[in-house]
């Protein structure tokens, strides 16, 4: 059976539970049942030796665990002598059963069971009078790993979460990225190391710090079994929501990872793997989220650890948390002398730009380009992502640049790479096909300067963009039409997007006009500033600062000087300007010519009504 019937077989039990359950809470029956019977199906060959086992040592008054994990040949065991079948056929007594069962897994899965809230549910599908319906269904679904290896069974849980994800609106909108965004980034993440990744027998490290329900730790581990069978890639996570981290652990148990890998907590507040280094690392923090709950924390390990913490370079606002968790992550990488890391974040455009020079993101972003930390950044379409239409943009980073990169970032607009959904999902209204992750790969890849033909006709209604890659033939314009080019991608040095804010002082006069000069201190004999008339103005780090004041201040301000002591540095990355083309108004001849064929329809109109 392939990955899509078992999926569809699996959630075929949705057609039990309608009119006992909300279709939102599918999963919470469905999920954990799955992650049940397949834990069933992996333990059954080993399943006497373990009993047998357990029970020697209990008779010895010996610790069982560590004897009964070896005994299991996975990272769990379950020393109950029940399963799925054997509770189908005892329906008297299948509730008290089932609670037993459970509490005979390893500490690590029975957390799962837990954070989903099991035991309620069991409870409400007995109330119902369909938890032998559900479990007999379950008992007859064949998940032995012979028949469904770990790579294909954690398609089908993926599945499965995915179709969870679509019915329940709140689950989409804070816990599921969707998965051709997903896997854009692992394709930026991974393009520069597809040769040692090919290596085989070849183990990496990849950490999400805002795990969810573990999508993006999944579609990286299918991208490097794709590149090489042989691969394996070692998942970390960290995940706020109980639900969602119990998915994200039942996932990873599913893949036989580690689920003690996965931890359950606020990262700000608390790193739950305090010490781990990464050599992948991905994450989409939530949006625009103020971070006031765990303010103390945060400042507290700002204040007591400096640069020796995570948060060093600066604190941006309360009301949006994006960049502390940027930080956190530039924290958790390898040192470069020990093979580096390379980073892939979803953010939303306020930490491009937001703060001025001296405020915490400025600081941030300063810390990030002076340290060549920002390889590229790129924008996507609007309408992305279930929870918001707004613009968002994929950073990578790494500190491990090639020689060609180093000392620039690379900027790609891929906002016009996008096709509508057959289906709306929220505000999900447009898609990334495999062709558009394809071509921004390639120009992330090549590190391309490119451009974009934007072809019209006569009314200058589009008809078709084409991607200038240098074996691509620019299109001719048709008849009467024409073609524009456009930037997509260009390269800069680090330092473009850094400047001075200098401060412009001007002098007090009294009421005949005169300066007013200070009368002691440093400050005597000198103009003193009106603060009245104080300015500032940014000045390029490129840019010489005085020849800049001469040019572009003292011909309107004569008397004005610079006060150096108040002068800070800042770094913005202002991605639209950058992209900006100016169009020419059209001609005032053809706009005259517009309004009258636009007059004279109407008063062919009117004369027709009279008539």
């Amino acid at each position: 059976m392939n990955q899509q019937a078992l999926s569809a077989l699996i959630w075929s039990v949705a057609d039990l539970l309608r009119g006992d359950f909300k279709q939102s809470e599918y999963g919470r029956v469905i999920l954990p049942f799955t992650v049940l019977r397949r834990l069933d199906c992996v333990l059954a060959p080993t399943k006497a030796a373990v009993l047998a086992e357990h029970k020697a040592k209990g008779e010895a008054g010996l610790p069982f665990e560590p004897f009964v994990l070896k005994k299991s040949g996975v990272p769990f065991y379950n020393v109950s002598a029940l399963d799925l079948p054997t509770l189908a056929g005892d329906q008297d007594h299948l509730r008290a059963n089932l609670h037993s069962y459970i509490q005979g897994f390893a500490p690590d899965v029975r957390d799962i069971f837990e954070r989903f809230d099991f035991a309620n549910t069991v409870e409400r599908l007995h109330k119902a009078g369909l938890l032998y319906l559900v479990v007999e269904k379950f008992a007859h679904i064949e998940l032995h790993p012979r028949r469904v290896d770990n790579v294909h069974m954690g398609l089908v849980f993926e599945e499965l979460i995915r179709k969870f994800a679509e019915i329940s609106n709140e689950t989409a909108g804070e816990h599921f990225t969707p998965r051709e965004v997903i896997r854009l980034m692992v394709s930026l993440l991974f393009i520069e190391d597809d040769d040692a990744l090919g290596k085989p027998g070849i183990v990496r490290t990849i950490y999400d710090p805002t795990a969810g329900t573990g999508g993006m730790l999944s579609v990286a581990g299918e991208h490097l079994h794709d590149i090489n069978p042989g691969a394996r890639l070692t998942m970390f996570g960290q995940e706020l929501n109980p639900e969602s981290y119990a998915i994200c652990k039942a996932d990873m148990l599913i893949k036989g990872q580690d689920v003690r890998n996965i931890v359950l907590g606020n990262t700000l507040s608390e790193d739950g793997l305090l010490g781990k280094l990464f050599d992948y690392m991905l994450s989409n923090p939530p949006f625009g989220v103020e971070w006031k709950k765990v303010e103390k924390e945060v400042r507290r390990e700002a204040e007591e650890k400096g640069f020796a913490g995570r948060f060093g370079p600066g604190l941006p606002r309360v009301s949006d948390g994006s960049l502390l968790f940027l930080l956190h992550l530039i924290a958790k990488m390898r040192p470069a002398e020990q093979g580096g890391s390379r980073i892939g974040i979803v953010l939303n455009g306020s930490p491009l730009f937001t703060g001025g020079a001296g405020s915490g993101e400025s600081e941030i972003r300063r810390y990030l380009l002076e340290n060549d930390l920002v390889e590229a950044i790129v924008g996507l379409p609007t309408d992305m992502f279930y929870n918001t239409g707004i613009s968002t943009y994929v950073w990578i980073l790494t500190n491990r640049k090639v020689d060609d990169r180093k000392g620039w970032v690379q900027l790609i607009d891929a906002s016009s790479f996008w096709q509508k959904m057959r289906k709306s999902l929220g505000s999900k209204r447009k898609e990334l096909s495999e062709a558009h992750i394809g071509d921004i790969t390639r120009i992330f890849g090549g590190f391309l300067e490119v451009e974009q033909a934007v072809v019209s006709d006569a009314q200058g209604k589009e008809l078709a963009r084409v991607t200038l890659f240098p074996d691509v033939k620019p299109p001719t314009a048709p008849e009467g039409g024409k073609v524009k080019r456009v930037p997509i991608a260009r390269v800069f040095r680090n330092e473009d997007f850094g400047y001075r804010t200098i401060t412009v002082e001007r002098p007090q006069r009294d009421a005949q006009g005169n300066i007013v000069l200070g009368e002691r201190g440093k400050q005597k004999g000198k103009p003193q500033p009106d603060t009245a008339l104080r300015d500032t103005e940014n000045v390029p780090l490129s840019a010489d600062v005085q020849a800049y004041f001469e040019r572009e201040v003292l011909p309107h301000a004569p008397d004005a000087w610079i006060d150096h002591d108040k002068t800070k540095v800042g770094y913005e990355i202002p991605f639209n300007r950058h992209f900006y083309v100016f169009e020419p108004p059209r001609p005032l001849a053809a706009i005259d010519a517009d309004l009258k064929r636009s007059m004279d329809r109407i008063k062919q109109m009117i004369e027709g009504l009279a008539g």
